[in-house]
């Protein structure tokens, strides 16, 4: 008979919330500068000035949106002059449903009917500002995706220029942007480029030593001793390090104790983290699809189409086979560097034979990439 097992209604977490994506931890370590930053620019807001904008850059799970939410805490439990509220781009991708989003948060009322006009939904806002005398501090959480949209330049030109017609109303922005090869400069339109002043904070990718810190931190409180042993967190840290996302750890964490769990045994076994890590990683690879724009896409399925296991690929042979209406050159590189940033591709250059050649592999398997695909068509 097995020993040292858990009855039914045991369980191996102390809290499973703190290995969620959303969770925002009580102790949040390795961002404490951009915090900061983000305090300077509000502070102006405080002495009669105006919120200065800013721009929160950095590639998936760097701690850009709990930065964010932990700030907004600080500003909740500190005025009521200033009224955060974080908006989820992916979710609200519309400039007729972000504002929708605002009007509900500002005002705790219900969403406005269909059939109100943007025009009646600005006003009913800015009246609300007027007469509560307060200052919205907006984020826009992974806001790339207004740009994939064609949705970022309408979205700031209504908050930044709304003063114009309402003298007393000023509006704060936090941008949000998870896509390195976005260059503002050049998504940015005359309108908005005029009255859009931001500043810049950049939030590097988590040294080895950080990632080991923030999930000890989180395994200390989610799971009860001797779940996972040391050298198992060194696995999820060299994984985790891989991707280049937190969040795949925190996941990881998660779906290996949950295993653990359903076999009644009281620690994780290294069958339980291999078994997670590739679910994980399909959970990073679903989220890198869905950020990717339609050019993007088309260049993603020529590559899978072509991926063979016994076939060298350079990034021309996979230019030269992309339709008529695929990406010029220009682009073709910036996707193909985009992917080897994102880390769904490997390239490397050799040089044999005619010149150098740009040699391209996929780091995920092909199926698994394909499947994905076509979810997203």
């Amino acid at each position: 008979m097995k020993k040292n097992l858990l009855m039914w209604d045991q369980t191996l977490f102390r809290d499973i919330e703190v290995f969620d994506i959303s969770f925002v931890p009580e102790q949040f370590d390795y961002r404490d500068e951009q915090i900061e930053r983000l305090a300077f620019a509000v502070k102006p807001a405080l002495m009669g000035g105006n919120i200065l904008n800013t721009i929160c850059r950095g590639v998936p799970g760097t701690g850009k949106t709990t930065s964010v939410k932990k700030f907004f805490e600080e500003i909740e439990g500190a005025t009521t002059k200033i009224v955060p509220i974080h908006i989820n781009c992916q979710i609200d991708s519309t400039e007729y449903a972000i504002f929708s989003r605002i009007y509900t948060k500002l005002t705790k009322n219900s969403q406005p009917s269909s059939g109100t006009a943007f025009k009646v939904l600005i006003d009913m806002i800015a009246k609300y500002i007027e007469k509560e005398g307060v200052i919205p501090l907006i984020c826009l959480d992974d806001a790339n995706y207004l740009i994939y949209n064609k949705e970022f330049n309408n979205v700031l030109y209504a908050a930044l220029r709304i003063h114009e017609v309402y003298e007393k109303v000023r509006i704060g922005i936090i941008v949000v942007i998870s896509d390195q090869d976005i260059r503002l400069e050049e998504v940015l339109d005359a309108r908005v480029s005029s009255v859009f002043r931001y500043e810049t904070i950049n939030f590097e990718p988590y040294s080895a030593a950080e990632i080991a810190g923030i999930l000890s931190q989180r395994l200390a409180q989610g799971l009860y001793p001797n779940v996972l042993s040391s050298e198992q967190l060194d696995y999820i840290v060299d994984r985790t390090m891989r991707c280049g996302d937190i969040r795949i750890g925190l996941d990881l964490i998660k779906r290996a104790v949950m295993y653990a769990e359903t076999d009644a045994r009281r620690e994780v076994m290294q069958t339980d983290l291999e078994k997670a890590f590739s679910a994980s990683q399909d959970l990073h690879l679903a989220g890198t699809i869905r950020s990717l724009s339609p050019d993007e896409l088309s260049v993603l399925r020529q590559l899978v189409k072509m991926t063979t296991d016994d076939t060298l690929m350079t990034t021309g042979d996979v230019r030269r086979a992309m339709p008529k209406e695929a990406p010029k050159i220009t682009r073709f590189n910036e996707i193909m560097e985009k992917f080897d940033h994102l880390r769904l591709i490997t390239m490397g250059y050799a040089n044999k034979g005619e010149g150098r050649k740009r040699y391209v592999n996929l780091r995920y398997d092909k199926e698994r990439v394909n499947k994905l695909l076509q979810k997203k068509s």
